[in-house]
């Protein structure tokens, strides 16, 4: 294998971070994106200790290509404004060696592909079928055939891939609740604090960006596919009486501007994250909802995991091998923080007045240490686990 060559199927952060790990560790590589022409609106993302401690393995700063600024503190907030919780992003750094860095995803996006070669990622490129992973892959495109010795599919929640390798799998499972995201300019010199507000089965964040704009998003039980003629007059319906500022970030919204998307996370875990020198990464290995904030960190992960052990494969064994690897460090994680984020989302979703009650009690009177050392296993659980060792030539 004198020119190792690999294939990531889509463009999101994920594939994009495995595209630019494994560009440094000497692979060439082809995107394969199916979307025209790279994404220029969308939400923000707020980057963990953890992804940003997998950033940092492969020399790339989500700081410099997004933005540095960060906020002072982060917490829940009930509809009236009194804070249920709240955690001082120094404390953050101090124990896991950075504080959350919220940044817009199409800016991350564009310094992931700047860190590549020119024409590395190709936009309009869908990707039809991946043949014989057990052999030697073949990618084929709607631009034509790429043969690569390893295909890595990061081809989002409804990942296609997924669905024909695992065909008896039951796949993706309504949260029951649906989201709306948006990002907004900044009004006035001062950045509101980072907080998530919860109601009963509604909830409301806001996160400054790096950037100085403001992400802002709503969530609340519906049915699935509940899709209102006039978002803004929905938002603020649901929205409007809450403590400030959330109404005039309401007033200020473009509705063309919102995305909207119902939630969704795996119905269980995959049996393995990759099948010969084919593997899955992010959403479309373990696709889960957003309430710890760690669905795009996990594809981040991911993909430097994979790439590290890549890193020393020269056979078509050894890729094999190394992907055995990836899904022997990865699916456990990965499945216990998407277990983790349904349980969250349960929580923080519920409609009834006595329980919420109840729920708002107990956070105000959890312990803020504690609290956060509860997280030592979610933001300070990245690890690159040992290379195999190469497989040994047949005689």
């Amino acid at each position: 294998m004198s020119q190792r060559h690999a294939v990531v199927v889509g463009a999101g952060i994920g594939g994009l971070t495995a595209a630019v790990a494994l560009h440094r560790r000497g692979w060439r590589v082809t995107v394969c994106e199916r979307a025209p022409e790279p994404q220029a609106a969308g939400a923000g993302i707020v980057l963990a200790p953890n992804a940003l401690h997998a950033f940092e393995a492969i020399g790339f700063d989500a700081r410099t290509a997004a933005g540095r600024a960060v906020p002072a503190a982060l917490g829940l907030r009930r509809r009236d404004g009194r804070w249920l919780s709240r955690a001082g992003t120094a404390a953050i750094a101090a124990r896991y060696g950075f504080p959350p860095l919220a940044v817009f995803r199409p800016s991350l996006a564009a310094g992931l592909t700047a860190a590549l070669p020119a024409g590395t990622v190709r936009h309009g490129a869908a990707v039809d079928s991946v043949e014989d992973p057990d052999g030697s892959p073949v990618v084929h495109t709607s631009e034509g055939e790429l043969s690569a010795d390893v295909v890595l599919a990061a081809d989002g929640i409804h990942s296609p891939t997924r669905r024909r390798f695992f065909p008896d799998h039951p796949g993706l499972r309504y949260s029951g609740e649906t989201a709306w995201r948006t990002v907004l300019p900044a009004s006035g010199a001062d950045l509101p604090e980072a907080a998530e507000t919860w109601g009963r089965g509604e909830r409301f964040g806001i996160v400054p960006l790096a950037d100085g704009r403001v992400y802002a998003y709503a969530t609340a039980v519906v049915p699935e596919g509940y899709r209102p003629a006039d978002v803004r007059a929905e938002l603020l319906r649901r929205y409007g009486t809450w403590h400030d500022p959330i109404p005039a970030l309401l007033e200020r919204i473009d509705p063309a501007a919102v995305l909207r998307h119902d939630l969704y996370d795996l119905a269980a875990p995959l049996p393995r994250h990759h099948r010969g020198r084919l593997a899955w990464l992010g959403d479309a290995a373990h696709a889960m909802t957003p309430n710890l904030g760690q669905g795009g960190c996990q594809a981040v992960e991911d993909a430097v995991v994979v790439a590290h052990l890549l890193g020393g494969a020269r056979t078509p064994a050894d890729v094999s091998a190394a992907l055995a690897a990836y899904s022997t460090a990865r699916c456990a994680r990965t499945d216990a923080i998407r277990v983790r984020a349904r349980r969250a989302g349960r929580m923080a979703a519920l409609r009834n007045p006595l329980a919420a009650a109840v729920r708002d009690l107990a956070v105000r009177a959890a312990p803020a240490g504690p609290a956060l050392r509860a997280m030592d296993g979610l933001l300070g659980g990245f690890v690159l686990p040992p290379r195999p060792r190469p497989v040994p030539a047949e005689a």
